[in-house]
């Protein structure tokens, strides 16, 4: 509950905190009942961050435990994950194989959260008509259901397709949770929402303060969001190399964390500049992660996969996934290769 609380009142550090130090707990206690859900959100702090591959672990880890337990399904945030990612047919599939299921089961935030993914998705794919309809979904369930996200989704809707008074509604319902909340992230969302429907020095003024807010953070998608809507701005007020400056940032954190739809509008922005854009691979580290280095050495000691799962609460899915980003990091092709690794890299500091 104060996880749910946190993220709702986008206190990104006392949230992530709190889902941290419940996962840990909960290993440490076996409480297989408890673990998935702290799992969850553990996988939105990620996901917030911009942190994509640990945000599918985690997601995954969820349901791996879920299933294995015979517990019912619960709505995880891998649907917002493949939004923010680009997938379009992955995420739309996920939405319309769950949807039915949580309005049956009047699961009004899980519903919000669904249709806010879709909204992020077309949103980012600059179809903002499709994006509307999402987010007017996501924002209908009521106030205390609504996911603190969909009236942002919405007001950028609202606004790219000229309806005023929807994006105006929504601005009003996000800025009473805001100025509540008080937070960089939240503020800066405000600001950047409410330069959507102004115009003139007074858009400038809020753009710049949106981005001020947003880079004392480290949720990256949130500031290369504020960034793009900036110089997607500034491109049109004509001030070119003042939009390449947000452009470029905006397409550079987009690239590196593999968010591809709103990369690729970036990009065109920044095209459309004069700027020559080049492509990049997400960015990935040469050594391993502590969770990594202790499945490597559980692999390289003779447990199989399951093995490793049973005793990291983790699904065989998972461990497999960590070991196919382990061997790159090793240069070695398989798990039989491990034993030759020098011990001191399978124990990182």
């Amino acid at each position: 509950m104060a996880c749910r609380v946190t993220s709702d009142s986008w206190d990104e550090e006392t949230w992530e905190e709190l889902a941290n130090r419940g996962a840990s707990r909960a290993r440490a206690a076996g409480a297989l009942d408890v673990l998935p859900i702290v799992a969850i959100q553990q996988s939105g702090t990620c996901i917030h961050a911009g942190r994509f591959s640990e945000a599918l672990v985690l997601g995954e880890e969820a349901a791996g435990i879920l299933e294995a337990i015979g517990s019912a399904t619960l709505m995880f945030p891998i649907p917002m994950l493949s939004a923010y990612q680009g997938k379009e047919s992955e995420t739309l599939a996920m939405i319309e194989a769950v949807r039915e299921e949580v309005q049956r089961g009047g699961r009004g935030t899980a519903l919000s959260m669904l249709e806010t993914a879709g909204a992020i998705l077309c949103n980012g794919l600059g179809r903002y008509e499709d994006a509307l309809a999402f987010a007017e979904r996501a924002f209908a369930v009521g106030p205390l259901a609504r996911y603190a996200m969909a009236p942002v989704e919405l007001v950028e809707a609202a606004a790219r397709c000229g309806r005023d008074e929807v994006a105006a509604t929504a601005l009003e319902a996000l800025t009473e949770r805001t100025q509540a909340s008080g937070t960089d992230w939240a503020l800066g969302l405000e600001l950047r929402s409410r330069a959507l429907l102004s115009d003139g020095p007074d858009a400038d003024r809020l753009y710049a303060e949106a981005v001020e807010r947003h880079l004392r953070t480290a949720l990256a998608p949130h500031r290369a969001r504020t960034q793009l809507l900036y110089g997607e701005w500034l491109r049109r007020e004509k001030r070119r190399v003042d939009a390449r400056e947000q452009l470029r940032a905006a397409h550079e954190t987009f690239t590196r964390i593999g968010a591809a739809a709103f990369a690729e509008r970036a990009g065109r922005e920044l095209q459309a500049t004069g700027e020559t854009v080049r492509k990049r691979s997400e960015e990935t580290a040469d050594v391993l992660t502590p969770q990594e280095a202790q499945i490597a050495r559980m692999a390289r000691d003779g447990l199989s996969n399951a093995e490793i799962g049973a005793q990291l609460f983790i699904s065989p899915r998972t461990v497999q996934y960590h070991l196919h980003k382990v061997f790159p990091k090793l240069g070695i092709t398989s798990r039989r290769q491990l034993g030759r690794v020098p011990p001191g890299l399978l124990n990182p500091s």
